[in-house]
């Protein structure tokens, strides 16, 4: 096949991949948060987000990684079939690596609320769902920019954004919390 559509295909589930692991995570905030409704909302949530995931899951996230993995792995071959792999590769494929880490720990997660095991706040799934945002950040700009200084700006711009990405959640955090103050009140 071409290498062309062999990367067109790859970034297609690149997309999916990420598009599954962000809205997984998503459904964990509802699903967690769903828990502490009273009967018979906390039920029929319950019951809607199970299906939601499952069906989210197993028919797109998981689908996905193998797609990214197969189309990525034939690219690779096709650019370096001596396995020679530039030093941005390797680091590429490390994140690639904790990302796939990420997701057998949403399956994890995925796991224990079909058990109805909650582990977690809801506040604790919204931070776990950023995660996701800091590989998909990092990868970008490693295979973009591919060289070693870029790397240490990229790097930095990195830990900027995840400040800023803190600053932003604990800032949120704190009006819900005002807004549920105020609800009560009325």
């Amino acid at each position: 096949m071409d290498f062309l559509y062999v990367k067109s295909l790859h970034i297609i589930f690149v997309v999916t991949w990420f598009a599954g692991l962000f809205y997984i995570v998503r459904l964990f905030v509802y699903h967690y948060e769903a828990e502490k409704k009273p009967e018979p909302e906390r039920s029929i949530l319950m019951k809607q987000y199970t299906l939601m995931e499952k069906r989210l899951w197993y028919g797109i996230t998981w689908p996905s990684l193998i797609g990214t993995y197969v189309f990525g792995f034939w690219m690779v071959y096709q650019l370096f079939p001596d396995f020679r792999f530039p030093s941005w590769l390797v680091l590429k494929l490390a994140f690639v690596f904790g990302l796939t880490l990420y997701h057998l720990q949403c399956g994890l997660i995925f796991q224990q609320l079909r058990e109805q095991i909650y582990k977690y706040s809801s506040m604790k799934m919204r931070l776990w769902n950023e995660v996701a945002t800091l590989f998909l950040v990092s990868v970008v700009f490693i295979v973009v920019l591919k060289n070693t200084l870029d790397w240490l700006w990229g790097l930095v711009g990195l830990v900027l954004f995840a400040v800023l990405l803190m600053i932003a959640i604990r800032v949120y955090r704190k009006l819900r919390q005002n807004k549920k103050v105020i609800e009560e009140k009325e």
